[in-house]
């Protein structure tokens, strides 16, 4: 009875095995037949339908997996470790207190920057700031000054939007000669976060802003105490004070508890660890804002108030860190970017395949918002001729990404800020 009954098991499992043979010998030669009649983007190699990875279940299909309660937080699979921040000692002039830790563009989809791979910036390291015990001390030109715990700060009502953080040196190191093989390291000094705080001037509407008040200092409290001072005009427009970061708090290394938002304004206005807001009649100016966030013209004049990073663009896909290594004439790939803006919103963006001889059209795609990254795409049929890929991007402001040349005739070649031009490089 019982070795009848294992017989009849065992048939009943030899079927199974054949017919999930058979059912899968027919969906690979389908998939084939489809891949080949759709023109497929990116093509895929279709293996012989007796490979393993289709034929067999594979380990993680056959045991129990972790549950929900192993890691409350939650984190990215251990297969894509190797999307990190990235450093090195020649951003930080061997000072790594006061350093820089890149995003990896050319591993991010749509337009939200994970809280773990934003750009980060630091002028004095970390602090560790108990938001029961922070304050934001607001003084100066305003009729009723006052200081805040974080609990009352919250109680103004909240907005949440989406907006870019970019650095003023991004693409900066690649100005005179290129440095970095790498997209990351050339273009990730910026990230793109949904933010969530109140706006300054709903704030000013309880204190009342004196007239002639024409400034705004912004200071942290971190070691640094890093001040930056902002125009008025600038502060009652869309300036925030954010506690919140893609649906939750501020990590510690991007301001925990609360930091200064100036939506497309150069990443350094944006104090982290935000402690005090200053108003007054003139500007006060830091030493190293006077110093460095300059440009120096061809005429030998002094661009002093750069403050809203220009119509910008890049190609993360391909890139150095994955280049079309494997093209065969006819393949059709798409050409994939971000383009964003400090003055307003991304209208269009232009492809060249050769090095900007010849433009053509790409497409946008997905959320297309004010001062916020914007994804653009082109898809193109490999011909089999080199590709010297650039982008050019242009916003609603009527401002046109320039070329280096044209960038070098306005400004120069002194100083690594605000340098937008675009340039060109291998896609296989």
């Amino acid at each position: 009875m019982n070795k009848s009954i294992s017989a009849s098991k065992s048939v009943e499992t030899a079927t199974e095995q054949l017919g999930r043979r058979n059912f899968f010998k027919k969906t690979a030669a389908y998939s084939v037949s489809a891949l080949a009649a759709a023109s497929v983007i990116a093509p895929v190699k279709v293996k012989a339908e007796d490979d393993p990875a289709i034929m067999e279940e594979q380990p993680w299909a056959v045991k129990w997996g972790q549950p929900v309660t192993y890691n409350l937080y939650g984190q990215p699979s251990a297969y894509e470790s190797n999307v990190t921040r990235r450093t090195t000692e020649l951003l930080s002039s061997g000072n790594m207190r006061a350093s820089i830790a890149v995003t990896p563009l050319q591993d991010l989809s749509g337009i939200i920057t994970p809280n773990g791979l934003f750009f980060n910036r630091h002028h004095g390291g970390t602090p560790d700031i108990d938001p029961n015990e922070h304050r934001l001390m607001i003084h100066g030109l305003v009729e009723k000054p006052l200081v805040l715990t974080m609990d009352q700060l919250k109680r103004y009502p909240n907005v949440s939007r989406i907006h870019f953080i970019e650095c003023p040196a991004n693409g900066g190191p690649e100005w005179r000669n290129p440095q970095f093989p790498s997209v990351q390291f050339a273009k990730g000094f910026m990230s793109c976060a949904e933010w969530t705080g109140v706006y300054i001037k709903d704030i000013l509407k309880d204190l009342g802003l004196k007239p002639d008040a024409k400034w705004m200092l912004a200071e942290g409290g971190d070691s640094s105490h890093m001040g930056r001072t902002v125009p008025i005009d600038k502060v009652l427009d869309d300036a925030m004070i954010v506690w919140g970061q893609n649906g939750e708090a501020l990590r510690p290394e991007q301001g925990y508890p609360i930091r200064l938002l100036v939506p497309g304004w150069e990443g350094n206005l944006c104090v982290k660890w935000l402690a005090r807001l200053e108003f007054a009649s003139e500007p006060y100016y830091c030493k190293e804002e006077t110093a460095k966030y300059t440009a120096l013209r061809k005429d030998g004049k002094a661009i002093q108030h750069f403050y809203a990073n220009e119509v910008n663009s890049v190609i993360t896909s391909p890139c150095p860190e994955k280049p079309w290594t494997d093209l065969k004439k006819g393949d059709t790939v798409e050409i994939e970017g971000l383009a964003w803006s400090g003055m307003g919103t991304i209208e269009g963006v232009d492809i060249s395949l050769d090095g900007g001889k010849n433009w053509v059209e790409a497409s946008l795609k997905g959320l297309v918002l004010n001062r916020a990254w914007t994804r653009f795409s082109f898809i193109h049929k490999y011909d089999g001729k080199p590709l010297f890929l650039s982008s050019r991007a242009r916003d609603d402001a009527g401002y046109v990404q320039p070329s280096v040349k044209q960038e070098r005739d306005a400004v120069g070649v002194e100083g690594v800020y605000h340098r937008n031009g675009w340039c060109s490089h291998m896609g296989n």
